[in-house]
């Protein structure tokens, strides 16, 4: 049987997870592409960082962003999240703190899902070239909603 998931549930499946698809608008046409994320529950955004490109120039034309995340364990057992929400880039100072959120945040569910203890973002995220700075980026959600199969 489908259901609906409350907020609570929706945050659940967030908080626990860091790679979601993400969906933009280029040239009046959709994209989707897997990217890793870090939920911050308390303060409801998620943090993100990417290389220079169509994804970063696409959302800084147009913000407006969602991000769908699942879990599934079998056709009939998943739950799925769709967050909407806005592109809010971050740079200088700030955007470090939120990096460093971003990978303490992911080494912690890391650690917790698959028992693994990771020293470095790269070893979790492959967006980090030859030291360049990374463009780091908030989703401010605006909404989400849940469905589940169990």
């Amino acid at each position: 049987m489908i259901k609906d998931l409350d907020q609570k549930q929706c945050s659940g499946v967030l908080k626990n997870n860091y790679i979601g698809n993400l969906s933009y608008i280029s040239s009046n046409r959709p994209y989707t592409i897997p990217i890793t994320y870090f939920y911050n529950e308390k303060d409801n955004y998620m943090i993100c960082y990417s290389g220079p490109g169509h994804k970063i120039n696409a959302m800084r034309k147009k913000p407006e962003i969602s991000l769908a995340v699942n879990t599934i364990s079998s056709p009939r057992e998943w739950k799925s999240v769709l967050v909407h929400g806005s592109y809010d880039e971050v740079d200088g100072g700030t955007a470090k703190l939120y990096l460093h959120e971003f990978s303490l945040g992911i080494k912690s569910i890391v650690l917790k899902k698959e028992l693994k203890d990771l020293d470095y973002i790269s070893e979790f995220s492959s967006k980090i070239y030859n030291q360049d700075i990374p463009i780091v980026f908030l989703i401010s959600i605006e909404e989400m909603t849940g469905r589940m199969r169990s």
